[in-house]
């Protein structure tokens, strides 16, 4: 994953064949005395992976950018992307050349990503059909261009207003609301019938019911211990498994 990341900033071929034989050599040096465990880093690891996944992701902050009627520079020191607006221009122009039909689907979209513990989510206000055009454009840019393999039947599209969300601990859909209106207009009044659509948020307290009991805050169904088992605890003490407890929650929804 290094060797394919620094592919994108070093243009000298030489130098990359020269690191990656480098590399090779130092994970096969038998006799380094630094323990193998230390060179099997999983941050070192994580640190690589975010790296590579924010090369193939920078994509959507260009959308949203050129979609964006506020632009937003809160990401400018983040990323170059002195050779990303390279590759973009040079996709785009692949695209005039050979599918000029497909072009307005780059133009002005509204979409939101986020990606949360290894999975993928691209939220649109587009219909199932572009929905599908946007999840096959985006798949074959990754593989062709750059270099990361996805399966398209992995990727599901799924209605909010049918199909629940799991995301970040909170369990959301879409309600529609009836609402009906009385209208009066000179002698004759009407009712008119409206539907409105709410988003609609459960969120799972299981975890945090777990944390509060261990700490001895309530039992596991939930129900508030006395205050009488607290009478030995010090004023610290209580503070201590507040703020622990905190932590927890925090840590949950924080990923």
């Amino acid at each position: 994953i290094l060797v394919q990341t620094l592919r994108y900033r070093v243009k000298d071929a030489s130098s990359l064949h020269f690191f990656r034989f480098c590399l090779y050599e130092y994970c096969n040096w038998k006799n380094l005395n630094i323990k193998k465990k230390s060179i099997l880093n999983p941050r070192f690891f994580l640190f690589l992976y975010n790296s590579h996944v924010c090369e193939y992701e920078s994509i959507f902050f260009f959308l949203r950018k050129q979609s964006s009627h506020l632009r937003s520079t809160s990401y400018e020191v983040l990323f170059e992307r002195i050779l990303f607006y390279g590759k973009i221009q040079h996709f785009l122009k692949v695209f005039v050349n050979n599918f000029p039909a497909i072009l307005g689907l780059l133009k002005d979209p509204f979409i939101h990503y986020v990606r949360y513990h290894g999975r993928c989510i691209l939220a649109t206000k587009d219909t199932p059909l572009l929905m599908n055009k946007w999840k096959y454009y985006f798949v074959n840019l990754w593989q062709c261009y750059f270099s990361v393999w996805f399966q398209s039947q992995k990727v599901n599209i799924n209605q909010l207003s049918k199909d629940n969300l799991e995301f970040l601990g909170y369990l959301s859909s879409l309600r529609l609301n009836p609402l009906v209106v009385r209208s009066q207009m000179l002698e004759n009044s009407f009712l008119i019938d409206n539907v409105r659509i709410e988003l609609d948020s459960k969120i799972p307290i299981s975890s945090i019911i777990g944390s509060l009991a261990k700490d001895k805050f309530c039992n596991v169904l939930g129900y508030p211990i006395s205050k009488a088992t607290w009478t030995d605890s010090s004023d610290s003490d209580i503070l201590n498994r507040f703020v622990r407890i905190c932590r927890n929650i925090s840590h949950y929804y924080s990923g």
